[in-house]
């Protein structure tokens, strides 16, 4: 699998992310052909800088949009405010839907930007840039 994002949707998963630290920030990331088209911002019902967990009715308003726009769920996305871009144990734990990649962007340094993803091993991603960047 080689997940491709467009810059610009990776630009409001990260201002998502920022948005919700010190917690994480969470959310869904549809498609079709690995190539992502939509991103959303889901609320972490948690409210923890270390774990997450999606509100249901958000879920299921997100998967009823995804079906409307003709497309399907490809990732699933979470931040990690204060470390690395990679699957924790907890992740890997709860890593139930393998027909899906895991992105995750940590803001440790946010300057680098990190975006990682697994499904659960670590899978190609590619940012696809802005034409005529």
């Amino acid at each position: 699998m080689n997940l491709r994002i467009p810059a610009a949707l990776v630009a409001e998963l990260r201002a998502a992310a920022a948005a919700h630290a010190p917690l994480e920030a969470c959310g869904l990331l549809a498609g079709a052909a690995e190539c992502v088209t939509a991103f959303y911002a889901l609320t972490n019902a948690d409210a923890a800088p270390d774990h997450f967990s999606m509100v249901p009715a958000d879920q299921f308003a997100a998967l009823k949009d995804m079906r409307q726009q003709g497309t399907r769920l490809l990732a699933i996305w979470h931040s990690h405010p204060a470390s690395p871009a990679r699957m924790s144990a907890e992740d890997l734990r709860l890593a139930f839907t393998p027909a899906v990649a895991y992105v995750i962007t940590s803001l440790a340094v946010p300057a680098a930007g990190a975006l990682r993803a697994g499904a659960p091993e670590e899978i190609e991603l590619t940012v696809i840039p802005e034409a005529g960047a």
